[in-house]
């Protein structure tokens, strides 16, 4: 019980709002204001988050009335907020987002799912997504599947338990079965696919224009005058390596040039497979003169290999890729590769979603392709007297 500082009455004293953060009483016995100079106490050690009752509980207010104060209302007195607000700063007061979410059925969070978040694709495209969804007040979680269809599921699963209000989804390698990301599983929410796609649901897209990516790379090539152009495809089952190996065939046939099978070679982008598949072709009769890899890493791999092995870049084996990283640029000779624009894919990725948000069930799934730029650099053109100089 507070006593009167000045007459040290207890039973006349009542409370008085507050002043510059403290609380403030008034003495009806001898007319007489004055505050509790004692500090606050410190909040207990808790395992749970702070809660509105405990602010409420440390000034002896309503939650109703930290409630409202904390939420701008302008029924509560400015010293009443202005303390109530020091309070919830030192309590460590956060709002509770499912709460919140439970009460307006949105979470303002969009769950992103990527199969490696170190790939320098993924984490430029993670940076598109996130620009356009933090301007319009949105959170992102992102997941990351490393390649495996278990993992993907289960963050998939994770996501939509945590209430996301979307799903910006690039599938694993591994994946082939899409329910996960079905309507049903994914109990309404919007789903947009992004570079790795599944036909199989009826989603927006953003999808590159692999075939003609791989086409003008092939096409260049042949303008080169290589004359034995090999491909290092990935796994059959990606939509991308399928797509990206049709606009190398095509080139090959527009030019009149032979499909050779020794020539194509599915890998699962590991490096032991891409050396591997380089030795096989060094073995041939009739070796290659020019390396098309699908993935820009591999095109690393070989040019390493081709170091090792004693032979020049270009002039004994041209090496493009797929996917213009940094690395690309800093090695001699540089890489001829397709800029993909990560960052561009993952802003209208972004669009797409809030796009959906916005028309709810008048919104019509649809794709939007990106087209990649070639970049021509050292290690395609052939008769240059360019070579392989980088040191290991």
């Amino acid at each position: 019980m507070m006593k009167c500082t000045k007459c040290t009455s207890a039973d006349a004293v009542m409370r008085a709002g507050f002043i510059r953060g403290r609380q403030r009483f008034f003495c009806k016995a001898c007319d007489y204001h004055f505050t509790d100079n004692k500090a606050l106490p410190a909040p207990e050690r808790k395992r749970h988050q702070t809660t509105i009752s405990d602010v409420a509980k440390v000034l002896g207010v309503a939650p109703s009335t930290v409630s409202r104060a904390l939420n701008g209302h302008s029924d509560i007195n400015s010293n009443t907020r202005q303390a109530i607000i020091d309070v919830a700063r030192q309590l460590d007061y956060q709002p509770n987002l499912l709460a919140q979410s439970l009460k307006s059925s949105e979470t303002k969070t969009i769950g992103v799912v990527i199969p490696d978040i170190e790939r320098p694709f993924f984490a430029t495209a993670i940076s598109g997504i996130q620009q356009v969804v933090t301007e319009a007040g949105y959170r992102v979680m992102i997941c990351q599947s490393k390649e495996s269809y278990d993992v993907e599921v289960s963050n998939v699963q994770a996501l939509i338990a945590s209430r996301v209000d979307g799903l910006l989804i690039c599938h694993s390698r591994e994946t082939q079965n899409f329910d996960h990301v079905k309507p049903l599983a994914c109990r309404g929410i919007p789903v947009v696919h992004f570079d790795r796609v599944s036909n199989e649901v009826d989603s927006a897209k953003v999808i590159l224009d692999d075939w003609n990516g791989a086409f003008n790379v092939t096409e260049h090539l042949i303008e080169q005058g290589a004359q034995r152009i090999a491909i290092l495809a990935g796994p059959e089952s990606l939509l991308i390596s399928r797509n990206r190996l049709a606009g190398y065939q095509h080139a090959l046939k527009r030019n009149q040039m032979p499909l050779r099978p020794e020539y194509e070679v599915h890998i699962e982008f590991q490096p032991e497979e891409a050396v591997a598949a380089l030795d096989a072709w060094l073995a041939l009769p009739e070796p290659p003169d020019a390396i098309f890899a699908i993935n820009y890493t591999n095109a690393f791999d070989l040019l390493v290999a081709l170091k090792k092995r004693g032979l020049r870049v270009p002039d004994d084996m041209a090496v493009v890729g797929f996917g213009d990283e940094f690395m690309a640029s800093m090695i001699e000779p540089g890489l001829t590769t397709v800029d993909l624009h990560p960052y561009r894919i993952g802003q209208q990725a972004a669009r797409l979603f809030l796009e959906q948000m916005r028309m709810k069930e008048n919104f019509q799934p649809r794709t939007f392709v990106i087209s990649g730029d070639l970049v021509i650099r050292q290690s395609s053109l052939k008769g240059k007297g360019n070579y392989f100089k980088l040191e290991i």
